[in-house]
């Protein structure tokens, strides 16, 4: 033991797997008294089994707080307001948990005492940086031990076969299954993978690895069609017109409304994607992701927005807004005051848009069948008559006139007047 660690409290982000439990072991190797921390953000885990397994290997306390409603109500829903998405693709599922298991893994330090927090994160990705931000952003004096960025701890474990060999020695139990060539992360929103066999970029994902949803292949040969209600932006109801069920935000739960929707999307195939993304720390990546509920949200909030929303009020959210708020996302600075910034300003961009979207979900593929502006300022953007290419509507063609000519100053002056 080393005596200056005797009697330090650490509270160690805590999976269940080999890694943070060769690290819980490691930590009290190093005389330091660990406790453990698992947030439930929605994954499919025994959470029981976990705790016992902390408790097996010398954790003096574990802690399992679930943190699903947190999750979908401020991280997932103003991430559908916004329509945040990275490099065009990424819906941001690892990166939208990170803030909310971050804090509550800081009150909980806080709480118990502890001088420091851990985490099992590589010293080559994105969530060192994601937890750490938001570690230091809350707790200004707490110290982070980061073993994987430790070369008294890489050194050691050099890798799987080391880890496993500790694991004996340690007698930490480890279950044995088939092994997957590759690791994830998986939270209500999505699940992650990469690493071994897919970090060759042109090596397709075997059929066995998509653990979320159907093969869009093997989805059912009949459509589902639903309609989500929106109320400022935010999902409030769904309605399967296929089979009449109704899922309301208000009697059943937004937690309730979005497993709903990952259950509609999962069995129809929805939401698979595979990229090569640029890493935060300046390096490219390959990763597959599933993203069932919050593709679907996704397709329907912004089809709803270009019934509702202003169309240069739109343009300027999608430029100042969407972008800088994924990537602040996607790199950790969620604790930051760019991010409160845009926070509120997209709520300003979100009040009026409300109303239904009717869904098409078929193989794979999310179709919109049609949508209907909800009574208020939203629903005056679109008028029929006005719009129609059979009826004035007020509008008068010769207006265009004047408009076109203004508009065709700068370009005589930009342009040679023979080509």
């Amino acid at each position: 033991m080393t005596n200056s660690n005797a009697g330090k409290k650490v509270l160690l982000a805590y999976s269940g797997g080999l890694d943070t439990s060769c690290i819980l072991a490691w930590l009290i190797e190093q005389g330091y008294e660990v406790m453990a921390y698992m947030a439930n953000v929605g994954q499919e885990e025994d959470f029981k089994a976990a705790e016992e397994k902390a408790y097996k290997v010398g954790a003096t306390k574990v802690f399992i707080e679930d943190l699903r409603t947190e999750f979908v109500v401020d991280s997932i829903y103003p991430a559908i307001q916004a329509n945040a998405i990275y490099e065009s693709v990424y819906l941001l599922g690892t990166s939208l948990a990170r803030p909310v298991i971050a804090k509550r893994q800081i009150e909980i330090a806080e709480r118990e005492g502890c001088f420091a927090v851990s985490h099992g994160c590589t010293g080559k990705g994105n969530d060192q940086v994601r937890f750490e931000l938001a570690y230091y952003a809350l707790k200004h004096d707490i110290q982070v031990i980061a073993p994987w960025r430790l070369p008294v701890f890489f050194e050691r474990f050099a890798g799987r076969k080391d880890l496993l060999a500790y694991a004996a020695e340690k007698g930490i139990p480890v279950v044995q299954t088939a092994a997957k060539p590759w690791s994830t992360d998986e939270n209500l929103f999505h699940i992650s993978y990469e690493a071994g066999i897919l970090e060759d970029p042109n090596v397709t994902p075997p059929a066995d690895m998509w653990k979320l949803t159907v093969s869009p292949e093997d989805a059912p040969n009949k459509p589902e069609h639903i309609t989500i209600a929106f109320e400022a932006g935010v999902p409030v109801c769904v309605k399967n017109i296929s089979d009449n069920t109704v899922v309301t935000h208000e009697n059943d739960g937004p937690l309730a409304l979005f497993t709903y929707l990952n259950t509609l999307a999962r069995r129809n195939g929805i939401g698979r994607v595979d990229i090569v993304e640029s890493r935060f720390i300046g390096v490219k990546s390959r990763g597959c992701y599933e993203t069932p509920g919050g593709t679907i949200l996704r397709a329907a909030h912004i089809d709803l927005e270009g019934l509702t929303l202003d169309g240069p009020l739109r343009h300027l959210r999608d430029t100042t807004i969407s972008d800088p708020y994924a990537r602040l996302l996607y790199n950790g600075q969620y604790f930051s005051p760019e991010r409160e910034l845009l926070t509120q300003s997209l709520k300003f961009t979100q009040r009026h848009v409300s109303g239904d979207v009717r869904l098409k979900l078929y193989k794979g593929n999310v179709t919109i069948e049609g949508r209907v502006a909800a009574p208020g300022p939203g629903a005056k953007l679109y008028d029929m008559q006005e719009s129609s290419m059979d009826e004035h509507g007020g509008y008068d063609p010769t207006d265009a006139d004047g408009f076109i000519k203004i508009h065709s100053i700068r370009l005589k002056k930009w342009t040679p007047a023979e080509l």
